[in-house]
């Protein structure tokens, strides 16, 4: 399906070791992944050569600025086709990943992949500001981290209350400009964070990107996440 001396090379050249076990996963991953794109909108992007470059090398690159075993408690907020969540577990399967999305048909996608593969994860059908109101979820996670959801300040409402004290939040994103940058730097030292590193890069096909670690330094105030509306209508 896909080409593995690209994805290999395109980790190399992103600093990152992949091994042959885990791009055979990866092969796969992308086989099923183009299949049922047919019958439920999971990506736009389904030739190869783009899912090996945009979506497993781009969601891999949080394993070189963020610090990841099989110790950690891993949420991926709003997962949907399982980036980087399932790219991370096919990595490796050491990984204790939790994948969360409100869109429950994108979630059976995760499950049969997952499964198929051998591996394991937890995967659950609920809206990030839901999640956050529960204990079971609630500053429980030492990393966590998401693809392609939403502006910085919207996510961080989403996110941030779900990291323990002492963890990260570690968004993918691509470059933040100034006004999304400053927006969503406050947002996240509003909810008890602080950002420690904003790490930026290129992809394989030339596009910028950006990883920001952010370190929890103090519970979030019980008053976020807001309702969905809430934050809608007037995001921090």
């Amino acid at each position: 399906m896909i080409s593995k001396e690209l994805l290999k090379t395109s980790c190399e050249g992103l600093g990152i070791d992949i091994s042959d076990e885990a791009i055979d996963r990866f092969d796969l991953y992308a086989e099923r992944l183009v299949a049922y794109n047919e019958k439920v909108n999971l990506t736009a992007i389904t030739a190869p050569d783009d899912i090996v470059i945009k979506h497993f090398a781009d969601s891999l690159c949080l394993v070189k600025y963020a610090e990841l075993n099989g110790s950690k408690k891993i949420i991926d907020v709003g997962t949907g086709a399982g980036f980087p969540g399932a790219a991370l577990l096919c990595y490796n399967p050491e990984l204790n990943i939790t994948m969360i999305d409100s869109v429950n048909k994108k979630l059976d996608f995760i499950r049969s992949l997952v499964k198929e593969l051998g591996l394991s994860a937890d995967i659950i059908t609920i809206r990030a500001e839901e999640a956050a109101k529960k204990k079971e979820f609630r500053e429980q996670f030492d990393v966590v981290t998401s693809r392609a959801v939403a502006a910085l300040n919207v996510l961080s409402e989403y996110s941030v209350p779900l990291v323990k004290v002492g963890g990260i939040f570690s968004p993918l994103k691509a470059v933040l400009s100034p006004e999304e940058a400053q927006r969503g730097l406050g947002a996240i030292a509003n909810l008890g964070a602080k950002v420690v590193s904003r790490n930026r890069y290129k992809i394989p096909d030339g596009s910028e990107r950006e990883i920001i670690i952010a370190k929890k330094v103090s519970q979030t105030s019980p008053k976020y996440p807001r309702a969905y509306a809430q934050i809608s209508k007037k995001p921090l």
